[in-house]
């Protein structure tokens, strides 16, 4: 894409991850964090794969003049997500309208962001648009525990849902917070949804794909 972009001399974004900050020691994480990763960890793959993908960027920008656009995404979330893909948010939901215990990862202090899908475009559309290279963490500054999130889905979706604790994966970060004053300074944005208000229309659409009628 790289080779393609200085072909043409195309404006080239990459959607880089949270992840590139591994399991932070510094919190919230500002983009002159340079994070704390284990290379040879079972999940590395992504961190690290996203790390070498912001240095081949910043490399063709520097050698070849290309203009590049970097955002570290944090979690998002919103209508039209794959049902099953395995992410926090979409688990709880898909779990909770099938009447089945939502299952939280131990020991569920871990917190995450998470950023309405709409927020996250409106972000993703700034930078493309401006001047700067980035990196640029684009995410919702809200931080909860993953008990939190259940609990949250719990209240809203199925009162009487059971949630239920299971083994976690290993290099699990303990704690994810965007530090959003780039974006906010030189993009002027952020995120506008919050949780409560973003879960019931991801519900929504679940719900439609699922065939789960509302009671």
């Amino acid at each position: 894409m790289l080779g393609l972009a200085k072909r043409v001399g195309a404006r080239i974004l990459l959607t880089s991850t949270s992840e590139v900050y591994g399991d932070p020691l510094v919190h919230p994480q500002p983009e002159s964090y340079w994070g704390n990763v284990n290379p040879i960890g079972v999940r590395s793959c992504y961190d690290e794969g996203k790390r070498v993908a912001e240095t081949l960027m910043f490399d063709y920008h520097r050698q070849h003049g290309i203009e590049i656009r970097i955002a570290r995404i944090f979690n998002t979330y919103g209508p039209r997500m794959n049902i099953d893909d395995g992410r926090v948010v979409s688990n709880f939901i898909a779990q909770a309208l099938r009447g089945e215990a939502l299952t939280v990862q131990k020991p569920g202090t871990q917190t995450r962001s998470f950023c309405y899908v709409s927020d996250m475009v409106e972000g993703l559309m700034r930078l493309m648009e401006g001047d700067q290279t980035g990196p640029i963490n684009i995410g919702n500054p809200g931080e909860f525990t993953m008990v939190e999130l259940a609990e949250t889905v719990k209240e809203l979706m199925k009162p009487d849902v059971e949630i239920k604790m299971v083994e976690n994966t290993p290099d699990d970060p303990r704690q994810r917070k965007p530090d959003i004053s780039k974006a906010k300074e030189v993009l002027g944005w952020e995120p506008k949804v919050k949780l409560r208000e973003g879960l019931p229309l991801m519900e929504e659409d679940f719900r439609l794909r699922l065939g789960v009628l509302k009671k």
